[in-house]
């Protein structure tokens, strides 16, 4: 697992700009993926940014880079806390929504959809998403709106802008450490 995936993949996160973000990363061992993870909370801990593992599976480890504050704003909205609730979460802690997402993960191979909302993603595109059966968007960037066209096309603007300077930042030698931003 390199640090240049996490550039690749989470510089709106990095930012401050996004909840949260996933990646997947091959690996030979768990302990190598944790070790990693470990590492880089001990080094993003204080900007705010935890890396957990949601899932291990065919060698492959999905990984979930978050901000535990604005994840704990995101899920305590109430349409996203009812949309939540419905399936079994419970919202006043982070720590336990997280531990039933890596759960709803487990049960099988379809994706929980309501991981949306750990990504900061609207909650009316989430809805839409889940009610439409992933048919029928308005449109298609980072992920499927169903709501307010005009703000999500602004929003994949400027996370594709955003994963552009981060990326140039990081071939000319930043580290995460650097690019990362205290929220």
């Amino acid at each position: 697992m390199s640090e240049e995936v996490i550039v690749k993949y989470c510089s709106p996160t990095l930012a401050g700009l996004k909840t949260g973000s996933l990646f997947t990363c091959s690996y030979t061992r768990r302990s190598e993926v944790n070790n990693f993870l470990k590492k880089l909370n001990l080094s993003l801990g204080c900007k705010g940014i935890r890396f957990v593992p949601l899932r291990f599976k065919n060698k492959k480890a999905l990984i979930y880079a978050y901000r535990p504050a604005s994840l704990s704003s995101d899920i305590t909205n109430k349409e996203a806390e009812l949309l939540l609730t419905k399936r079994g979460y419970s919202t006043n802690n982070c720590g336990k929504c997280l531990a039933r997402l890596i759960k709803r993960l487990s049960e099988g191979d379809e994706f929980p959809h309501e991981i949306g909302l750990f990504l900061g993603y609207p909650v009316d595109d989430v809805k839409g998403f889940i009610e439409n059966k992933a048919a029928c968007a308005k449109c298609v960037g980072c992920w499927k709106v169903y709501g307010d066209e005009d703000r999500a096309q602004k929003l994949f603007h400027q996370y594709r802008k955003c994963t552009r300077i981060y990326e140039k930042l990081w071939s000319e030698g930043k580290t995460l450490q650097k690019l990362a931003v205290a929220k």
